[in-house]
């Protein structure tokens, strides 16, 4: 017998385009979840990467904050009597932090030519002051010119006539002090290149995408790099007690006696003018030491307990030891010496710096490199403009997190001229982008940093 399957209502034939469509609905909507899972899993996984990366830049922020206190220690356990004796004694490149590491841009004024960064702490010695240097120097510093040396000594000074058109940037001239370098931003006439110079980064080299605004392969650098506002020498020991002052008979001849014994102590102080009772006043102890007919080694023995005056502080000195050839050229040029004679003496004793690495830590090398008679020598005699002791010094930290990621780079100033290293001023540089050099970018993408 042949069963026949009870009646639907609806033939066969017409369920099998119900069926197609169901089948294309389902597709449809594995398809619509399968996109959204992708998409959720693509946004999981940005928001992983983006996470890995604010990890990378919370470690390279504490890292630099490591580079803080680690510079603090060193400054107190490695500066006596305001001489930094080599940047040997402490690290200066990849310093681990936790999984990040830091390094300190510096600046090496006895190198002439370098094509990466080099590693240390800079002097603020090695600059020029801009509440304390003169028109003529500020005038020779590379950039710069009559107008606008003449601008900035409107800025600061308290009885300037100068009329300057300020009132059309809405703001007036400060004349007072500057208190940070940045300040010469407000400065009339000034623009980015006499500031930055060709080295927008601020880390000392030309770097590949620098090249463009120079002509030669060194960069020209701008008052940022050569000015500063924080040097300050006190005329005092750490423990408190005062130096010796230069310009009073019975201190300079305790020390001299103490330091060389009697005999020789006298026979200076003879050579010096205090004879009965002339008492000759010396302007710097350049001045001091040229007149005193004592030797280098001599000179040395006494020199960090000497000072020409009462204040408590000294301001502005420039550190021959560690100043730039641009500096030192200005410095002297503001002596009133001609361009050729201070540039001729600069390079002699930057010259004479690389030649003698051990030379004497006190100035009276200088008149060994230069010679008694020089005029530059006769010059800085007269006016106390230098130095080779330094109380500021500036850490332009760059951290890294853990495999190359994360960028920090925050630049601060360190003043002992108290006894204890004080941050007195703090620059967030990261604006300014990478500034490791191409050696160390080609060593974190090779996976090769040490």
């Amino acid at each position: 017998m042949i069963l026949t399957p009870p009646a639907t209502g609806v033939p066969r034939r017409h369920q099998r385009p119900a069926d197609a469509s169901v089948l294309i609905v389902v597709m449809w909507v594995t398809i619509a979840i399968l996109s959204v899972t992708l998409y959720f899993a693509d946004s999981m996984g940005l928001e992983i990467r983006a996470t890995a990366n604010r990890v990378s830049g919370m470690a390279a922020q504490q890292a630099a904050e490591g580079a803080v206190r680690y510079v603090s220690w060193t400054l107190w356990n490695s500066v006596s009597n305001g001489i930094l004796r080599t940047n040997a004694q402490f690290q200066c490149e990849a310093v681990p932090v936790g999984d990040g590491r830091f390094w300190l841009i510096g600046r090496n004024r006895d190198e002439a030519y370098r094509t990466d960064p080099w590693f240390g702490l800079v002097d603020e010695a090695s600059k020029l002051n801009l509440n304390v240097a003169n028109s003529n120097a500020l005038a020779s510093l590379p950039g710069m010119g009559t107008e606008l040396a003449s601008a900035l000594i409107d800025w600061r000074s308290t009885n300037s006539d100068l009329s300057l058109p300020y009132a059309t940037h809405g703001y007036s001239a400060k004349h007072g002090p500057f208190e940070t370098v940045e300040e010469l931003r407000l400065v009339q006439g000034l623009t980015l290149l006499e500031l930055y110079g060709e080295d927008p980064n601020l880390n000392g080299v030309l770097d590949l995408d620098e090249n463009r605004f120079s002509s030669s392969a060194e960069a020209a650098p701008g008052l940022l790099e050569t000015t500063t506002v924080f040097t300050r020498e006190p005329n005092f020991h750490a423990d408190g007690t005062t130096l010796t002052n230069v310009n009073t008979r019975a201190q300079i001849q305790s020390l001299l006696e103490t330091t060389l014994g009697t005999t020789r102590g006298r026979q200076v102080l003879t050579q010096l003018g205090f004879n009965g009772n002339a008492s000759p006043t010396f302007q710097s102890l350049l001045g001091f030491y040229v007149a005193s007919g004592l030797t280098p080694d001599e000179f040395e023995k006494m020199a960090p307990d000497l000072c020409t005056s009462t204040n408590t502080y000294v301001y502005g000195r420039v550190n021959i030891n560690t100043a730039s050839t641009e500096v030192l050229t200005a410095l002297f040029m503001g002596l009133g010496q001609s361009e050729q004679a201070a540039a001729g003496a600069a390079e002699s004793l930057v010259g004479y710096r690389r030649q003698n690495p051990s030379r004497p830590t006190s100035i009276a090398w200088l008149v060994t490199a230069l010679g008694t008679s020089n005029p530059v020598v006769t010059s800085l005699a007269r006016r106390d403009l230098i130095t080779t002791r330094s109380f500021q010094y500036s850490g332009d930290i760059v951290a890294l997190g853990p495999n190359g990621r994360g960028y920090h780079r925050v630049k601060l100033v360190f003043d002992l001229s108290d006894g204890v290293p004080q941050v007195i001023f703090r620059q967030d540089l990261s604006r300014l982008g990478w500034a490791l050099g191409t050696r160390i970018r080609n060593l974190i993408a090779a996976g090769t940093l040490p």
